[in-house]
């Protein structure tokens, strides 16, 4: 589905709402202009948190961007959200498709959807969930994989919703889209850096961290007049202000063809499988000693949890990751994967207990 330029990634680009047919041509001509658009974005039907606010012009945009697509020979996309819009779109010749986070969410929808694409030649991208569940995003991807044809479906990574302090609109937690790629090797990986960002202030260096993970393609919201747009106008550039964006990314290898550069990457990756091993077995070697704790436990009617040896764990353990220039909040996330591992395994050896 996406064909990656030479010189620049896959862009999907356009307005976050179709706002008028002036609006809609502006930016067209902008990106068609520039060269640097394979397919055309705008939101028809938005979505919004609340009510009262835009919420899109509905099917009164789709014969403006079908005569857009005939004008400017460019293909357009659009988000849709059930079995309506996709007849809808069909009718005014749009195949190109994608599935909002609102949507991702409810496998419900996310079937209607794929029951409407059954028989018809469309691609489809799918945007993850609101939250980070990995099986949520999976299980979207393979319902409509499994009405479309595989190579005609991709996804979309726009970050998640948090109650965390952040920089972010959505936290990217860039582990998840690389663990679907890692899944669904095949699939083509899109990143919606606009809807992470939040700000046009931090689109470039999204861009950049995107495209350095190995992700294939952009989409980047964009504007004639950003702050004058009725919907996430902090979050669109104008077309100029994306040309300048996508001519500074520095593009990667996946591989290069140096000797001497393969040869070093192998000695590496050669001492870290060693230290995997040397991990894997200390944490075979510690659950060990959790059972023989368990085991004492259960001989002495103690309690599975300990809350004053849990905080010992994770205020010493910390502190000496810290020591050694480890992130304190990594070292936390690794022992509470740990301890949680050593509870089950001392409270499966309580209840044995309990049921003989």
């Amino acid at each position: 589905m996406i064909e990656q330029a030479k010189n620049r990634p896959y862009i999907i680009a356009g307005p976050c709402s179709a706002e008028s047919e002036e609006q809609l041509r502006a930016v067209a001509a902008s990106l068609t202009q520039n060269g640097i658009v394979d397919l055309f974005r705008a939101g028809v039907w938005k979505p919004r948190t609340r009510p009262g606010t835009f919420e899109g012009i509905g099917v009164q945009a789709l014969p403006w961007l079908q005569n857009l697509q005939s004008e400017f020979n460019l293909p357009i996309t659009i988000e849709v959200a059930n079995a309506d819009h996709v007849e809808l779109a069909l009718k005014h010749n749009i195949t190109n498709f994608w599935l909002g986070a609102r949507t991702t969410v409810n496998p419900f929808y996310v079937q209607e959807i794929a029951d409407a694409l059954k028989g018809v030649e469309a691609n489809v991208l799918v945007k993850n969930p609101i939250h980070p569940d990995i099986d949520l995003w999976t299980g979207a991807v393979e319902r409509i994989v499994s009405a479309c044809v595989e190579s005609n479906v991709g996804a979309i990574h726009r970050g998640f919703s948090t109650f965390q302090t952040s920089q972010y609109r959505n936290i990217p937690r860039w582990e998840i889209p690389i663990e679907l790629k890692r899944r669904l090797p095949n699939l083509s990986l899109i990143c919606d850096v606009s809807h992470i960002a939040g700000s046009r202030d931090l689109i470039a260096e999204l861009s950049q961290k995107a495209i350095d993970l190995g992700i294939k393609g952009l989409m980047v919201e964009t504007h004639p007049n950003p702050k004058e747009a009725l919907s996430d106008a902090q979050q669109q550039i104008t077309p100029e202000k994306l040309y300048d964006i996508v001519s500074s990314l520095v593009l990667k290898s996946t591989s290069i063809g140096d000797n001497v550069f393969i040869n070093t990457l192998e000695e590496l990756r050669a001492q870290i499988d060693k230290i995997d091993e040397d991990i894997v077995n200390a944490i075979s070697s510690r659950l060990a000693l959790t059972r023989e704790i368990g085991s004492y436990k259960k001989e002495n009617n103690v309690t599975v949890f300990q809350l004053e040896r849990w905080k010992e764990i994770v205020a010493s353990r910390s502190a000496a990751g810290e020591n050694l220039g480890l992130e304190r909040d990594f070292i936390h996330k690794l022992y509470e994967v740990i301890h949680s591992e050593s509870i089950r395994i001392q409270t499966e050896m309580v209840e044995s207990k309990l049921s003989s």
